[in-house]
């Protein structure tokens, strides 16, 4: 597997890396779904019978209204917001009827599908790192700004194709979704604990497994 531009955790505190994408659909290969947890690995600190029978807020979940950082030095050559935080579902009854929704989505195109994004050509390196599921009205940059590694870029949200508020970034060869193809990151600095336990273990480079959770160092 060949690596692409090396970047930083877009974000602070712990994510758990929940979904590690392998189709190449709108570029997506490669591409990881980022879910905001606290020190003891949940999503939310409530749960109630909406969570098992119906839709929630947005703003229960841990990620909802973290920061959004650049993972590297860039210029802007993508954004939308104005896609609203949908309710979250993490209940199966809620998540059948979503799930059928999925061919319409897709035919609505891109912002249907990442809801608010940010589009960063990386510094020198003829790479594009996207950014999805923004907090509407968060977006900080618009097109031609030039953004630093770190730079607050956004907010986590819910919008788009998203269950529950997390973070999907993806790597790609051209900024077009379309005509894209999926490349895989290399991350630095960061804390990751693996699923399978054992305590932690700190990567100065290195690409986080799926179901892990990391945090930057």
């Amino acid at each position: 597997m060949r690596s692409t531009a090396s970047l930083r955790l877009p974000f602070t505190q712990r994510w758990l890396v929940e979904n590690i994408h392998h189709t190449d659909l709108l570029g997506q290969r490669y591409a990881i779904d980022f879910v905001g947890v606290d020190e003891q690995g949940r999503t939310a600190a409530v749960r109630d019978w909406r969570t098992f029978f119906g839709t929630e807020p947005p703003e229960r979940f841990f990620a909802f209204g973290r920061p959004i950082l650049a993972p590297g030095d860039g210029v802007v050559v993508g954004c939308h917001d104005g896609e609203v935080d949908h309710e979250a579902r993490r209940s199966q009854l809620s998540l059948i009827p979503y799930a059928l929704g999925q061919a319409a989505r897709l035919r609505q195109g891109v912002a249907a599908v990442a809801g608010n994004h940010v589009t960063i050509a990386l510094r020198d390196s003829g790479r594009f790192v996207t950014l999805c599921h923004l907090r509407n009205g968060s977006l900080t940059v618009g097109i031609g700004d030039h953004v630093v590694t770190g730079q607050k870029i956004a907010e986590c949200g819910n919008s788009g194709n998203s269950t529950q508020p997390h973070l999907h970034l993806q790597v790609n060869d051209r900024a077009d979704w379309q005509f894209a193809e999926g490349l895989p990151a290399v991350f630095h600095d960061y804390r990751e604990w693996h699923r399978r336990g054992g305590g932690f273990q700190d990567r100065a480079v290195g690409r986080p497994e799926e179901s892990s959770v990391i945090q930057p160092l």
